[in-house]
């Protein structure tokens, strides 16, 4: 079994690199194949309404000019999905939202390609604005028809500068639990199939 997670950070080893981190080493330990898709110092553009994915259904986005097809490519690929961003003006990046709005569209066009694979979420936040960030990409999940594992709290750490996270002890708990479900929950999907 492999999970993909996507880093939507501007800051390629940060905050939010740790705790998506922090949940692979839980899916490392249970046996599982494991790749993080850094996006910062990448530009991934946002949606352009084109509608070519519904015309091609070809498992791609027409806009070749961005990693994009790729991201999707490791997506379908993987039994299970990792999303990470910071926290933005309580929200989520840029990239993480054009993530969200082209593998959206594409996999709806595609017979919801994307469906029953198990998909989770993890922010990083320096103070408040975490849960509309969370809640963005949870919904992104439930729209593709994902299997969302839960945690012993929402999946954020607290932190700003590079490697504040590591103190919120809470937060790194709340990774380790939300890797072990996981873990758990991609292999009960799998026995299904």
């Amino acid at each position: 079994m492999k999970v993909v997670a996507i880093n939507a950070s501007a800051r390629k080893d940060g905050n939010t690199a740790i705790l998506l981190n922090a949940v692979l080493a839980e899916l490392k330990i249970e046996g599982m194949e494991t790749e993080l898709i850094q996006l910062g110092g990448k530009t991934i553009n946002g949606c352009r309404a084109c509608y070519k994915c519904m015309e091609n259904a070809d498992k791609h986005c027409v806009v070749k000019s961005d990693m994009l097809n790729d991201i999707l490519d490791k997506m379908v690929e993987a039994d299970g999905i990792l999303l990470g961003s910071p926290t933005y003006f309580s929200d989520v990046t840029a990239n993480m939202r054009a993530v969200i709005e082209r593998c959206g569209f594409v996999a709806r066009a595609n017979g919801y390609m994307l469906k029953r694979k198990v998909g989770a979420s993890v922010v990083a936040v320096r103070r408040a604005g975490a849960i509309p960030a969370f809640s963005s990409m949870n919904l992104f999940l439930h729209y593709m028809q994902m299997v969302m594992p839960g945690s012993s709290y929402w999946s954020l750490g607290i932190g700003r500068d590079i490697g504040d996270v590591l103190k919120d002890e809470e937060g790194l708990l709340t990774m380790q639990t939300l890797g072990q479900n996981m873990a758990w929950l991609l292999r009960k999907v799998t026995d299904s199939k």
